[in-house]
């Protein structure tokens, strides 16, 4: 059985339930503010997130560390692929400085992949989240990771860290993964997420829809992270960066994403976001407790 959708013709107009209202508020301004004066680092900005407005009206930002060009070449993403620049070692407190002057109330950190190093990047990811802190003692912190290639030394930094949540997208269906992620294997994500569990942190995952696949793979792949024990899962509609990245193959309706919820909650997942503007860090505060 396929997704219940609208088969997405090139450059075909976005159906009305895509349509993003322009974000609004106090907080909102408050924040945009702080991040155009002092040349603040969010994904929120950079990545254009249609969420932007509501998660800044509550307290929520996610700022992206070691650099912004990655080691793989993912089909899907935005961010741009070469040669990485050197480590910045100051980046922990910058980012720290930057949650505490905008007064964030939960913090997501993501970051590229950086397999060009040897410890994947795991020593500014812990630092990060240890100045993160000491700086803002009140608040939660989400760490989106990559796979470290699911080297447990590496993700042990993390463990050792404690955030709130850790999460790691597993962007797709297993059919699709290696056209979707290339250099990312379906196995290997879903025992960085089992490691995780099992090591006492609360995990979620991500996937997008509308790259081609079908109900049964969407429903599968929900079976197996909740097979590992994940806790919070999140469901959006992908969209194509670029006439350079994979083209939008269906535009999955509200309804369809309905139903992913609901048998997410049945299958025993603590949250379950579903929707089409639904992002990885969507009602991240919301996950912290």
């Amino acid at each position: 059985m396929a997704n219940e959708s609208i088969v997405a013709p090139e450059r075909t107009k976005k159906p009305k339930w895509l349509r993003v209202k322009l974000p609004v508020g106090k907080k909102y301004t408050e924040l945009r503010g702080l991040v155009d004066k002092y040349k603040l680092n969010t994904i929120c900005t950079s990545g254009s997130c249609p969420n932007m407005g509501e998660c800044w009206g509550e307290g929520t930002a996610t700022f992206m560390i070691l650099g912004n060009t990655c080691t793989r070449s993912c089909g899907f993403c935005g961010v741009k692929t070469g040669r990485p620049d050197t480590v910045e070692w100051d980046e922990p407190e910058k980012v720290a400085r930057s949650i505490k002057l905008m007064d964030i109330k939960h913090a997501v950190i993501t970051s590229v992949d950086r397999d060009d190093l040897k410890d994947g990047g795991s020593i500014i990811w812990a630092e990060t989240v240890q100045a993160i802190r000491r700086a803002n003692p009140n608040t939660t912190l989400e760490t989106l990771i990559p796979d470290f290639q699911g080297n447990e030394k590496l993700i042990d930094r993390i463990i050792e860290v404690a955030p709130e949540v850790v999460s790691h997208n597993m962007e797709t269906v297993r059919r699709l993964t290696r056209e979707v992620r290339i250099q990312a294997k379906y196995d290997r994500s879903l025992g960085v997420l089992k490691y995780l569990k099992d090591n006492g942190m609360r995990t979620k995952s991500g996937i997008m829809l509308g790259l081609g696949e079908t109900e049964e793979e969407v429903i599968q792949t929900m079976k197996d992270l909740r097979g590992v024990g994940l806790d919070v899962i999140t469901i959006g509609q992908y969209l194509q960066p670029s006439k350079k990245h994979l083209p939008v193959k269906e535009f999955i309706t509200p309804e369809q994403f309905k139903k992913y919820e609901t048998l997410g909650l049945e299958m025993g997942f603590m949250y379950v976001e579903s929707g089409a503007l639904v992002r990885s860090s969507y009602k991240a505060h919301k996950h912290a407790s």
